[in-house]
């Protein structure tokens, strides 16, 4: 058998343990590596620095034209593995029925923008983050309004009654948004990508609103009647019309996609990094643990807040490829250098068998053993909002 590079060795060790001297290395230095506001904007270029491609890991396709992980960490979910966990494996999820008892523990809050429209909207040094359940954040930063895999229909399925469904509701509708400048797209599963949102999104804000998509998505949104869609590949950079100080860069993770019988992984999967003159926001999606953050990290880091999936986790030995945990959701906020991360992928829909309370318990387990506090990487109640990096003129 042939011997791993050195690189994929080190990993995988690396990650079989708590390393807590490299955790306290990364987080010291991202923490005090801030940077001038022209240093950040001297990093802006919508071409890839040719010079640095040894450092990062390109997509890749198969012999068939399907792209494929890189990463020694992936396995693919096979049929025979989706039964034996379909059927032999015990849901532990444990959602009350309750509508009294989810409104006690998982509470849904009418986002401030309803009562407030005039307060949307951030300028200057001022970032804002609202929780809009599962995998959807509303992110205010450098004068833009972002939406992460909105979806806002009840269930995650392409049809209306079956499928996952939600055990919390969509804190708000399309209706009551504030104007939204641009929609980050992960991947193409149906909890991610909802196309009943986004005909509503588009019938909203037609042209005037930017959905930047992986490889492979651009037809299927114009066959959605998006116009305005950026579709890019892992590393590669652009940005909203009128806001060219903004970055958006398509940067890998390890997922897989698939919508139909027939289509498995004919489009790219990955995260988002959002680079602008104030702040630095990084959007994780979908992912399993992997070698990708580090590199992202060291490319565009420290980000001054990090969205990353903390639920969906159980059983491990067939999620674990997919979905990070709790304690690998703590890695990824060390590896991309991020100063603060907000907890998403969990308390909507009973994806997988953990109970379904279990994913914030878990994470505030695991910042205690990697020496980090609640405020490092925090839990948003549905709708609430948290902001960061305010000063006197950070808000409207």
């Amino acid at each position: 058998m042939d011997e791993k590079p050195r690189e994929d060795r080190r990993f995988l060790t690396a990650s079989n343990q708590y390393p807590k001297e490299v955790v306290r290395k990364r987080q010291n230095s991202g923490r005090n590596s801030k940077g001038s506001d022209s240093s950040r904007l001297s990093r802006k270029s919508f071409r890839l620095d040719y010079r640095l491609e040894e450092d990062v890991t390109k997509s890749k396709k198969g012999k068939d034209g399907r792209f494929i992980n890189p990463w020694p960490t992936w396995k693919h979910p096979t049929l025979p593995n989706i039964l034996k966990w379909a059927v032999m494996e015990k849901n532990h999820s444990g959602v009350p029925s309750s509508k009294e008892e989810l409104d006690r523990e998982l509470p849904v809050l009418p986002p401030y923008f309803i009562e407030n429209p005039e307060l949307a909207g951030t300028k200057r040094a001022g970032m804002r983050v609202t929780w809009l359940g599962h995998a959807t954040l509303l992110v205010e930063m450098d004068e833009l309004t972002l939406l992460t895999d909105p979806i806002f229909s009840q269930r995650a399925s392409p049809a209306r009654l079956m499928g996952p469904k939600r055990f919390r509701g969509p804190p708000c509708s399309v209706g009551q948004l504030p104007r939204i400048d641009a929609v980050l797209i992960s991947h193409d599963h149906y909890d991610h990508l909802d196309r009943r949102t986004v005909l509503a999104l588009n019938e909203r804000f037609g042209g005037e609103l930017r959905w930047f998509v992986p490889l492979g998505l651009l037809a299927w949104m114009q066959r959605r009647g998006c116009e305005n869609v950026i579709e890019l590949d892992w590393w590669e950079e652009n940005c909203v019309p009128g806001h060219d100080n903004v970055t958006f860069v398509f940067t890998p993770s390890q997922h897989w996609c698939k919508r139909t019988l027939t289509d498995d992984n004919r489009i790219l999967w990955g995260s988002w990094a959002v680079l602008g003159p104030w702040n630095r926001f990084f959007f994780a999606g979908d992912t399993g643990y992997c070698a990708a953050f580090e590199q992202i990290g060291k490319r565009y880091g420290p980000f001054d807040l990090a969205a990353i999936p903390i639920g969906a986790y159980e059983p491990r030995w067939f999620m674990k490829y997919q979905h990070v945990d709790p304690e690998e959701a703590v890695r990824i906020h060390i590896d991309v250098q991020t100063k603060k991360s907000v907890a998403i992928h969990w308390g909507t829909f009973a994806l997988a068998n953990e109970y379904y309370l279990d994913p914030p318990a878990k994470l505030s387990e695991a910042l205690e053993r990697y020496g980090l506090k609640n405020e490092d990487f925090f839990v948003l109640k549905h709708g609430e909002s948290r902001d960061l990096n305010v000063d006197a003129e950070a808000f409207e």
